[in-house]
């Protein structure tokens, strides 16, 4: 099955998301194109890389992944397309795609000029042709040669020493859920068997599996499904209530 997801910025209102659905299905009306989000804040290429991170592992290896998030912003640097644990993304040389993974891709293909055209909208002009085409058999050697300006970027890391962990919000969700930066795996591996997660204005010092483990309106915390901190307040936005956001700091201390 040829198949493409579809990750960007657009929003729903406008005409971009049909167009650029519309250039891929006129080269392969075949393409099966799975939207995985159009609501990614504007130029926002780490909640972009979030997303797509926390999801495309869930697909069928081989699926190209098409991301336009900020392709015409001044830090984009091309378009471009790697192979990421079998999987394909095709995308702006901007560092969304540098954000996928703790390692960089086996494969960087900087697409030709030949294959780049001025445009205002090279999400459709440029990086949908490629993608479907790519779904449709084509290999990304074919539109370009090995990349040696791969652009990167780093997403927040939490800091660990024996005595704590600091890490921050990453994201909130629509219930307002915060999901952090802190890794169950150095959680386990600090953890003495006591500690006290501190946020915004409460504490916990037991961890849970679920949301229904504690009362509505009262604060949880758990490693949520992709092995992350997750806290906030079940039957309640976290966000809201505790006065939290993206980036707010999130304490784990030992011992305690």
């Amino acid at each position: 099955m040829a198949l493409v997801t579809f990750l960007s910025d657009f929003g729903d209102k406008d005409y971009y998301v049909p167009a650029v659905k519309a250039k891929m299905l006129s080269i392969n009306p075949q393409l099966h194109i799975v939207d995985i989000s159009h609501t990614i804040n504007p130029f926002d290429l780490e909640q972009a890389a979030f997303i797509l991170r926390s999801t495309f592992r869930e697909f069928p290896k081989g699926t190209v992944h098409l991301v336009g998030v900020n392709t015409t912003g001044t830090m984009t640097a091309g378009y471009i397309g790697i192979k990421l644990e079998d999987h394909i993304f095709i995308g702006p040389n901007n560092g969304v795609l540098s954000m996928l993974a703790d390692y960089d891709p086996g494969i960087i293909v900087q697409f030709a000029d030949i294959h780049v055209k001025d445009s205002t909208f090279p999400t459709r002009d440029i990086l949908a042709p490629i993608a479907a085409k790519v779904a449709s058999g084509a290999a990304i050697h074919d539109f370009g040669g090995p990349s040696s300006s791969f652009k990167k970027l780093m997403s927040r890391q939490a800091k660990a020493t024996r005595e704590q962990i600091i890490g921050h919000v990453i994201r909130v969700d629509r219930y307002g859920n915060l999901i952090t930066n802190i890794k169950k795996e150095i959680f386990e591996k600090l953890n003495p068997g006591s500690f006290t997660i501190q946020f915004g204005r409460e504490t916990v010092n037991r961890l849970q599996t679920g949301y229904d483990q504690v009362e509505a309106g009262d604060p949880y915390a758990f490693f949520n499904s992709l092995d992350l901190l997750e806290i906030g307040i079940n039957h309640g936005n976290g966000g809201s209530l505790l006065g939290l956001k993206q980036d707010s700091v999130v304490y784990v201390i030992f011992g305690s």
